[in-house]
């Protein structure tokens, strides 16, 4: 990949070289008489502005790897009967929102969250947020960072 670059470019700039070369040769000539040097300036100038853009856009070009879609395992909701909101509270915690954050995004107590926070603890049966949002990862609650949910 580095190599077919290089090369790229170093076409580039012999290709680039060799016109100004050509646009010398055409001012020394005759065109000289009815066009301006600036004219001249304008037009390389303009080349290497074209072929930078050019050039810089295939270079930052990022290529987009598939998203993976995140599937909420049902079974394993079902079986520890963890509920929709405390679900919200656990991917707001993945997220890193302290439980003041998250009362403010779902508009509710603080007190309220905390109930959902302790609740999620002892369902999943861990007893640090950090274990609870590994556990809700490795059963399918929540997506891994990354995934969208679907």
């Amino acid at each position: 990949m580095k190599i077919a670059l290089a090369k790229t470019v170093v076409l580039y700039g012999l290709l680039l070289a060799g016109l100004s070369y050509l646009l010398s040769l055409i001012k020394f000539k005759f065109l000289i008489r009815e066009l301006c040097v600036e004219f001249y300036v304008g037009m390389v100038a303009l080349m290497f502005t074209a072929l930078g853009v050019w050039m810089g856009s295939r270079l930052v070009r990022k290529k987009r790897e598939p998203v993976e879609q995140f599937v909420m395992n049902e079974s394993a909701r079902d079986h520890l009967g963890v509920t929709s909101r405390e679900i919200e509270v656990l991917i707001l915690m993945a997220a890193g929102h302290s439980n003041e954050e998250i009362a403010g995004k779902m508009f509710l107590s603080l007190h309220t969250v905390k109930s959902h926070v302790s609740h999620i603890l002892a369902k999943l049966d861990v007893s640090r947020r950090t274990q609870a949002i590994e556990k809700a990862r490795s059963l399918h609650l929540i997506p891994k960072s990354g995934s969208s949910l679907g």
